[in-house]
């Protein structure tokens, strides 16, 4: 079971989750949501309605300020804070804004977390080319992001997040930037990773995309979970 978590036994629960940032700005407000193993979950809402903040706190880079979280029957809030970046390995994060290194190459950029890891280099290779040639772009391996379209910068950002073989991958607005034609491709490769067995939840607020999907949705307004 590498890095604490096993693939058919993942699941995310959230109790009472309420996260604050002073006495009158409040984020969440006693969020109750579980996220069952394998499941392709569509987080909506308005803009500041808190999904940001919620996929924050599955990733722990965020603390609830009450409440609890349970990832793969681990509580979130009661583990040593030296275990969190482990934990964190078996979730792929995909952000909003890409935060692609832009003086590294695509190959670099999806290699890191792996370097992290301790992967040696010739598994890092074998993983990051596979991974490459899965959202087609191999063959811009050795180009900086800022050469590349903004489409081709999401596959990296997503190519980054799967290269770690995650749990769970948690992705921001992952199509906000961009057209209806490349926001089809990129939810589309989430559903290939979650028939094989990855737990997917996706912050949006394009409608369109929930309806053609069809998948479960939790709605958020000002920091409450409407249904």
């Amino acid at each position: 079971m590498r890095g604490g978590f096993h693939k058919g036994n993942t699941m995310i629960q959230m109790f009472h989750v309420t996260k604050s940032y002073d006495s009158s700005t409040h984020a969440l407000i006693d969020v109750t949501i579980k996220i069952p193993k394998g499941d392709f979950l569509f987080i909506t809402g308005p803009s500041g309605a808190g999904k940001s903040t919620l996929l924050k706190i599955m990733f722990g880079t965020e603390a609830p300020t009450s409440g609890q979280i349970i990832l793969d029957g681990r509580n979130y809030v009661k583990i040593p804070s030296e275990e969190i970046p482990l934990l964190r390995r078996r979730i792929g994060f995909v952000f909003q804004d890409f935060k692609l290194i832009s003086n590294k190459t695509v190959f670099e950029n999806v290699a890191l977390s792996l370097q992290v890891m301790g992967v040696d280099p010739a598994e890092t290779r074998k993983r990051v080319l596979r991974m490459l040639s899965y959202v087609k772009l191999q063959h811009r391996a050795n180009f900086k992001p800022l050469c590349l379209s903004g489409g081709e910068q999401q596959r990296v950002a997503i190519a980054r997040a799967l290269v770690k073989d995650p749990a769970i991958i948690l992705a921001d607005e992952p199509t906000g930037n961009l057209d209806p034609a490349l926001s089809t491709e990129t939810i589309e490769l989430f559903r290939e990773v979650n028939n094989k067995g990855t737990t997917v939840v996706i912050a949006t607020h394009d409608k369109g995309l929930i309806e053609r999907y069809a998948r479960r949705t939790a709605h958020l307004e000002n920091g409450r979970l409407t249904e």
